[in-house]
C-alpha cells in the first residue's frame, strides 16, 4: 500500500495522535471526505504548494512522483475518500534527462478513468506536453524571476477556467531554462510570456492543465486565485477542511514524542528557536527542559546577553556556553574526508556542516555535564519547513535539489532524527506561521518580530576567499558590459559576432535598450554567491552596477532601471545569479573611482578570523540600529549584512553588502525599493556610517529577487 511522504488531513475529535507538524498522518489513522494529491518532481516549492492548498481548506498529501495512481484510488476509495485533483510540482530536471522523475503510466488517464483533473506546474507542464507529443526544448534564455504573462483564449472560445476572473496581464514567477516550443496535439496555449514563450496549456476535454510559472509563491500576484479556480471550480472540492489550532497540535505531538524524558533546546535567540522553547515549556514540565545557548563566536554584538534576557521569562534552565574557540578550530567529515579547521575554510557548504556538527558535539558535551544520559534526552530544534526543503531533507522531499545545507539539518542531525531523538515541532511551518504561533503563546511582539538571525550567525555572512574566482571572467565581463551599455570593452577580446547577434535578439525580444542617460556601468566581481534557478542550486558570479556620475544623492539613482537590469542580466547571462548597486564613496576613508576600473581580478584574503568578524559585527550593528530607528523591523522581513572580500583597488580592505528582503514565506521574495520600502534617509545613514569603519572601502545594495538569488549570499 502506498504511503504519503507528508499527509495533512483534518483530525477528528476522537483521534489526535499526531498533527501536520509531524512527518506523516497515515490514512488508517484518520478519514476525510476528499483530498488533493501533490506529486513531488523535486521542486523546492512542493511544501509551499501543500500549504497553499491547505490555506484554501482542502486536504492534501505529498507523494513521490512514481506513486501508483490506481493503488491510491483504491486505497482512498476504501477509506471513503475521494481524490479530487492531482498537482505535479516543478523540478530541476529536463524531461530528456536520465534522472528525470518517473511517473505512473496511468497518471495522464486519471480524468477519463476516475474524473480526476490534473495540474502540472513548471516541470509538470513540460512533462505533460512531452508525454502527449509536444516539443520541449532548452531555450537560449532562461526565465528567472518576476515576469508578466498574457492570458489567451481557451479551447472553448472563452478564457480558460484556470484563469477565470483574471486580468489579461498577470505577474508571475518563472524559473526555467527548458520551454514548450510546440504545444502537444489536443492542447491549447492559454498564456504566453512577454517574450512569446508558452506559459500555460490546457486540454479542456481531459481536464489537464499546465503552467510554466509557480502559482504557489507570493511573487505570482494572483497565484492563490488560480489554485482556487483549479481546486474549487475545476476539481469541485468542497473546501471543508480546516486546520485545528496549531499550538495545541504541536503540544500534543511533543507530549506523545517526549513523554517524561528531558529535552535539550538549542536556542539562538531568534524567533524560531524561542518559539520552539516556549512550545516545549508549555507542553511538558519546565523542570525537564534545558535551554542551551551556544556562543559560537559569530554572534551579533552583545547578542548572548540579549538572548539570556529574552529567555529568562520562560522559566527554563538556561545554559550559556562560550564555545567560540571550539568552532573556530572545528572540523567535520564529509564523504569520508576530514575538512580543514573552519578558520581555514572558504567553502560555504563545509562551513555550514562544520557549524552544524560542532553544535551537536557541544550539546552532547553539555548533556554529559548535566549528568543526563544521552539516550534519555531529546534534542529540540526550531527547524522550519524552508530549512528542510532547501537542504533537500528526505523529511520533505526525496528528490529536491540541495540549495544550501542548513546548520540544523546536517548529516549528524539527520542521524539523530532517524534514531528518534530530535524533536522539531515547527518543521511543517513557515516563518509567518511561526510568528503567529509565537503571539498565541504569549511572547512579546518585539521578540516575535525581531529580524531573523541564522543559527550559524555571521559565519555564513562572511564571503571567505583565498583567491579570486575567475572562471570565464573576461567573456562574462564583456557580455554584461555589452548588455548594460551596448558597447564592448576595448581591453579584452571582443565577443564573437554570433554571440552579439544572439544577445541583440534576446534584448529585442525583451524590449530592452540601454539607457545612456542613466550612466550605469557594470563590473564583474570575482566572487560567487549561492542562488536558486530552475529549482536547482547555482553558485555563480556577483555583478556590481555603479553610476559613472559622482552623484551620491540616493533619490537621483535610477532604481527602477537598476531593478530591471537585475531581472534581465541573469536571464541572458546564466553564470551570474546576483546583482548589487555599488554606492559612491568619495567621502570615505578609502575613495575609489570606479570609472578607472574595467575589471577586478583580486580579492582580499578573508577567513573566519577576528578582524573580519569584527568588521561585520560593526556594520551589522549600524544597519540594525537604523532599521530600529526607522521602524522597519516588521516591514522588512530580513536584512542580512554581508562582508565581501573586495577592496576595489585598496589592498587588504573589504566591502559590505546590504541585502534587504521582503517575503511572507521565505521561499521567494523581493528586495526593498529605496524611497518606497526603505526611506532614502535611512539608507544614506547606513551607507555613510559603514564607510567610516576601518578597512571598509565600499557599500553595496542587493537588487536581486529570490529567485535567482537566495536570501543569504551563501
Amino acid at each position: 500500500m502506498s504511503k504519503p511522504i507528508i499527509s495533512t488531513p483534518p483530525l477528528s475529535k476522537e483521534v489526535r495522535l499526531e498533527s501536520n507538524l509531524s512527518n506523516t498522518i497515515t490514512d488508517d489513522q484518520v478519514n476525510h471526505s476528499e483530498v488533493v494529491l501533490i506529486l513531488d518532481a523535486g521542486s523546492q516549492y512542493s511544501k509551499v504548494i501543500d500549504r497553499r492548498v491547505r490555506e484554501l481548506n482542502v486536504a492534501s498529501e505529498i507523494h513521490i512522483s512514481s506513486v501508483s495512481i490506481e493503488e491510491l484510488v483504491k486505497q482512498k476509495s476504501s477509506a471513503g475518500t475521494k481524490i479530487r485533483g492531482i498537482i505535479i510540482s516543478g523540478g530541476p530536471e529536463s524531461v530528456y534527462s536520465a534522472n528525470a522523475p518517473k511517473f505512473d503510466s496511468e497518471l495522464l488517464n486519471c480524468y477519463e478513468k476516475h474524473q480526476i483533473p490534473l495540474l502540472g506546474i513548471c516541470y509538470g507542464m513540460q512533462y505533460i506536453n512531452h508525454f502527449y507529443g509536444g516539443i520541449v526544448e532548452k531555450s537560449g534564455q532562461r526565465e528567472d524571476g518576476v515576469h508578466h504573462i498574457h492570458i489567451l483564449q481557451g479551447q472553448e472560445e472563452n478564457v480558460s477556467p484556470l484563469f477565470n476572473n483574471m486580468d489579461t496581464m498577470e505577474q508571475v514567477l518563472l524559473t526555467h531554462g527548458d520551454s514548450v516550443t510546440t504545444v502537444a496535439p489536443g492542447f491549447h496555449a492559454i498564456a504566453k510570456s512577454e517574450d512569446g514563450i508558452v506559459s500555460a496549456i490546457e486540454n479542456s476535454k481531459k481536464k489537464i492543465f499546465g503552467v510554466q510559472f509557480h502559482p504557489e509563491v507570493d511573487l505570482t500576484t494572483n497565484g492563490k486565485k488560480m489554485l482556487k479556480n483549479f481546486l474549487l471550480d475545476i476539481c469541485k472540492c468542497k473546501a471543508d477542511y480546516t486546520l485545528e489550532d496549531r499550538e495545541q497540535l504541536a503540544i500534543e505531538m511533543i507530549r506523545n514524542t517526549v513523554g517524561q524524558k528531558k529535552v535539550l533546546v538549542l536556542v539562538s535567540g531568534g524567533v524560531d528557536s524561542t518559539v520552539c522553547a516556549a512550545l516545549i515549556a508549555k507542553a511538558i514540565d519546565p523542570s525537564n527542559v534545558y535551554a542551551l545557548h551556544i556562543d559560537n563566536g559569530f554572534m551579533r554584538m552583545e547578542e548572548s546577553s540579549k538572548v539570556a534576557k529574552a529567555l529568562s521569562v520562560l522559566g527554563l534552565h538556561l545554559i550559556v556556553v562560550d564555545s567560540s574557540e571550539q568552532f573556530y578550530n572545528g572540523t567535520t567529515t564529509i564523504r569520508g574526508h576530514q575538512t580543514l579547521p573552519m578558520n581555514q575554510c572558504t567553502n560555504p557548504e563545509e562551513i555550514r556542516k562544520i557549524i552544524g556538527d560542532t553544535f551537536m558535539r557541544v550539546a552532547e558535551k553539555e548533556v554529559q555535564k548535566l549528568g543526563l544520559k544521552s539516550d534519555d534526552v531529546f534534542l529540540a530544534q526550531g527547524t522550519l519547513r524552508p530549512d528542510l526543503i532547501e537542504s533537500s531533507s528526505k523529511t520533505v522531499s526525496g528528490s529536491a535539489d540541495v540549495i544550501k545545507t542548513h546548520h540544523n539539518d546536517t548529516e549528524l542531525v539527520r542521524v539523530l532524527r532517524d534514531s528518534g531523538r530530535v524533536v522539531e515541532p515547527l518543521k511543517d511551518l513557515h516563518k509567518d506561521e511561526v510568528r503567529q504561533l509565537g503571539i498565541s503563546l504569549g511572547l512579546s511582539e518585539e521578540l516575535v518580530w525581531r529580524q531573523p538571525f541564522p543559527g550559524p550567525g555571521l559565519a555564513i555572512r562572511i564571503l571567505c576567499s583565498q583567491k579570486p574566482y575567475l572562471d570565464v571572467y573576461d567573456l562574462t565581463n564583456q557580455v554584461i558590459n555589452y548588455i548594460v551599455t551596448g558597447k564592448q570593452l576595448d581591453n579584452v577580446p571582443s565577443l564573437p559576432q554570433e554571440t552579439v547577434q544572439k544577445i541583440n535578439q534576446q534584448l529585442q525580444e525583451m524590449k530592452f535598450q540601454p539607457n545612456e542617460s542613466h550612466q550605469i556601468r557594470p563590473l564583474l566581481l570575482p566572487v560567487q554567491t549561492v542562488g536558486v534557478q530552475g529549482d536547482g542550486r547555482t553558485y555563480s558570479y556577483l555583478v556590481g552596477l555603479y553610476s559613472s556620475s559622482s552623484q551620491m544623492e540616493l533619490s537621483k539613482i535610477p532604481w527602477s532601471y537598476l531593478f530591471t537590469l537585475a531581472r534581465l542580466l541573469p536571464k541572458i547571462c546564466h553564470n551570474i545569479n546576483r546583482l548589487v548597486f555599488i554606492f559612491s564613496n568619495n567621502n570615505s576613508k578609502y575613495p575609489v573611482d570606479l570609472n578607472r576600473i574595467y575589471e577586478i581580478k583580486e580579492t582580499t584574503p578573508t577567513l573566519l578570523l577576528p578582524e573580519a568578524i569584527q568588521q561585520l559585527q560593526q556594520a551589522d550593528q549600524i544597519v540594525n540600529k537604523s532599521l530600529l530607528n526607522y521602524q522597519l523591523i516588521r516591514s522588512l522581513s530580513q536584512v542580512p549584512v554581508v562582508l565581501l572580500p573586495l577592496g576595489f583597488g585598496h589592498s587588504q580592505k573589504r566591502s559590505i553588502a546590504i541585502r534587504t528582503f521582503i517575503t511572507n514565506d521565505f521561499m521567494t521574495g523581493v528586495p526593498a525599493i529605496p524611497g518606497q520600502n526603505i526611506p532614502f534617509e535611512c539608507l544614506t545613514e547606513m551607507v555613510t556610517q559603514i564607510l567610516n569603519l576601518d578597512g571598509i572601502t565600499k557599500v553595496c545594495y542587493d537588487l536581486t529577487s529570490k529567485p535567482p538569488g537566495t536570501t543569504e549570499f551563501q
